[in-house]
């Protein structure tokens, strides 16, 4: 395993370009994580104005300054405005990294996760040389499981109380992706 570069490294796709998540992108998060249809299955803090998101973007710059995670903002080809974001927050071990995504409503069924994911996994393996990517849905989200398999990921089972939040375990099932050999 490679640890993360100096440089946040932007990826392009044939119509996607996925970018560092800056302050600029506030509202863009606020309309993706306040939008009900879209954090149903996804766990996140409440937020009552665009200004909440703004630790949010710290953080994400924060694990990527320390080396522990990445997170890329999903726009458009020759587009500003975000309609989603991918990455990891950590290392779940040190050859394993845990997947997260979300996209707004609109762009959903369109194929441009599928694409995000893609090009994820494919710098996670080729620049990180991490062994393993996971990504642990909430049992009822077939959205996230469907595009899943249909980008490698193999469903490897549910984990028991896999997920934590707010004191809270929930069950999750656990998709597998590892490299081409």
């Amino acid at each position: 395993m490679r640890l993360l570069p100096e440089t946040f490294p932007v990826l392009f796709t044939p119509r996607l370009h996925l970018v560092e998540i800056e302050h600029l992108h506030q509202p863009d998060l606020f309309y993706l994580l306040t939008d009900k249809r879209v954090t149903r299955y996804y766990h996140v803090i409440p937020l009552s104005e665009v200004a909440d998101v703004r630790p949010v973007i710290d953080l994400f710059k924060k694990r990527f300054n320390d080396k522990e995670g990445i997170r890329w903002g999903i726009a458009l080809e020759n587009k500003t405005e975000l309609i989603g974001f991918i990455g990891f927050n950590n290392y779940e071990t040190e050859d394993t990294v845990p997947l997260v995504f979300a996209l707004v409503q609109e762009y959903w069924g369109k194929g441009y996760m599928a694409e995000a994911i893609e090009a994820v996994v494919q710098y996670i393996f080729a620049a990180l040389e991490v062994k393993k990517v996971v990504a642990d849905v909430l049992p009822g989200n077939t959205a996230s499981e469907r595009v899943l398999v249909k980008t490698g990921f193999l469903h490897e089972g549910l984990v028991a109380g896999g997920m934590a939040w707010n004191n809270k375990n929930y069950d999750v099932n656990r998709y597998v992706r590892q490299p081409n050999l």
